[in-house]
């Protein structure tokens, strides 16, 4: 039989890896919910048609990245009707936003952390079912929206502890005036220079141009360097907007660059686009990107919604921690002869409820069971043998410096808190 094997694009998340994505996830939670965002969660996949509506026709994740298929005829809704992993979570945020009727209780502020499925290239930081935070604010048109989500972004990543190796990077997509603008000044230029343009480039020039901007190969970076500028095409609203989320992040002392290269090719995208990004995982600089999408929850069948957010995700969060965050401090119970080991299940059982994290040392005699308290890292070892059970005692060995001493049962929680 073949040795088994993870899907390829997939990963066991272990105890110490699985420690760090919960930092991450607990961390950004936390800081979160200081700025309203509560937690809330989508399912895994949603009818095929949730994304298509949102991704677009034509980009690469609906055409080739998304893990679809066909529902069963069953009894319930969705029989035969086609059914898509979730690649990304906005579409289902916004989707459970209209769904659930909360169009007219605005604003209203979400936040979710959750595994998502693409088909694409493995690499370092990018696997096909990875793991993404977010936040999505609704109802809030004016610039303080962008601020908000940017300045909770940068505080979840303050709280993570490295800071000092991101960068955020700001740019406006204007508004929907600017853009079309923008657009057609774009459309001119690239088809002057369509030669010097790779083949995907010259298909989004049909399609998409704005995405010719973000293009990494480096002949398109060549002609994207003499493009137009966004900034001569902005309607005075616009650039009145860009100019107060600037102000409003000024005033909170986050720093930023301006980068004219950074769009969000959908329609449905308007004014701030961001990013925050690093130069310490490779070629996966964007550890957190989002912007602002009034647009959307139109798009989707619902009213005309201010919409801002950001996702990011957790493996690249997680790879950037300093150090691995430390397992749960454990006792070790070892119990000495048949008549403890009948106890030792009951107590171990007292010690956790009362807190206490409890390793019940199953089998083995007693230099085996203190061999096994030291590969696990306890702080302390619980010897309970005949003596102790004829006084109602434990022996607590510390097992930094091997001190020990007799102590009450019913004193354990206490001694073991502040041996702990």
């Amino acid at each position: 039989m073949a040795q088994m094997q993870p899907v390829r694009g997939t990963h066991d998340l272990l105890p110490a890896e699985m420690r760090r994505h919960r930092q991450v996830v607990e961390t950004a939670r936390e800081i979160a919910e200081r700025y309203g965002y509560l937690l809330m969660s989508t399912p895994i996949f949603e009818f095929t048609e949730v994304f298509k509506r949102t991704l677009g026709d034509t980009t690469d994740i609906v055409t080739k990245e998304m893990y679809s298929f066909e529902a069963r005829e069953t009894e319930g809704e969705g029989g035969g009707q086609s059914i898509t992993l979730r690649p990304e979570n906005t579409a289902s945020v916004v989707r459970a936003f209209l769904s659930n009727k909360l169009t007219q209780d605005l604003p209203q502020r979400f936040f979710y952390a959750g595994p998502m499925f693409r088909r694409e290239r493995p690499q370092k930081g990018r696997q096909r079912q990875f793991h993404q935070i977010g936040v999505e604010l609704f109802g809030v048109a004016e610039p303080a929206g962008d601020v908000e989500v940017i300045a909770c972004g940068q505080h979840i990543i303050e709280e993570l502890g490295f800071a000092e190796h991101i960068a955020l990077e700001l740019n406006t997509l204007g508004d929907q005036e600017s853009r079309a603008a923008y657009r057609t000044a774009l459309i001119d230029y690239f088809q002057a220079h369509r030669e010097g343009l790779s083949a995907d480039s010259r298909e989004r020039l049909e399609r998409n141009p704005l995405r010719i901007l973000d293009s990494k190969d480096p002949g398109d970076r060549t002609v994207v360097a003499g493009a137009p500028a966004f900034a001569a095409h902005l309607t005075a609203a616009a650039s009145d907007f860009f100019a107060a989320v600037k102000a409003g992040l000024d005033s909170l002392g986050i720093a930023y660059k301006l980068n004219p290269h950074l769009v969000r090719g959908l329609d449905y995208y308007c004014h701030t686009a961001f990013e925050f990004t690093t130069d310490r995982l490779g070629a996966q600089g964007t550890v957190m990107g989002g912007g602002r999408y009034d647009y959307l929850v139109e798009t989707m069948g619902g009213p005309p919604t201010a919409g801002v957010g950001w996702a990011a995700g957790v493996e690249r969060l997680a790879m950037m921690l300093a150090a691995d965050p430390p397992a749960p401090r454990l006792v070790a119970l070892v119990p000495i002869g048949e008549a403890a080991e009948a106890a030792a299940l009951p107590l171990a059982q007292r010690l956790r409820k009362a807190g206490v994290a409890v390793e019940l040392a199953a089998s083995g005699n007693v230099k085996k069971r203190m061999k096994r308290a030291d590969r696990i890292g306890a702080y302390a070892a619980i010897l309970l043998g005949e003596e102790e059970l004829a006084t109602g005692e434990a022996t607590v060995k510390t097992l930094a410096d091997g001190s020990q001493q007799r102590v009450a049962q019913d004193r354990l929680p206490e001694l073991l808190a502040a041996l702990r």
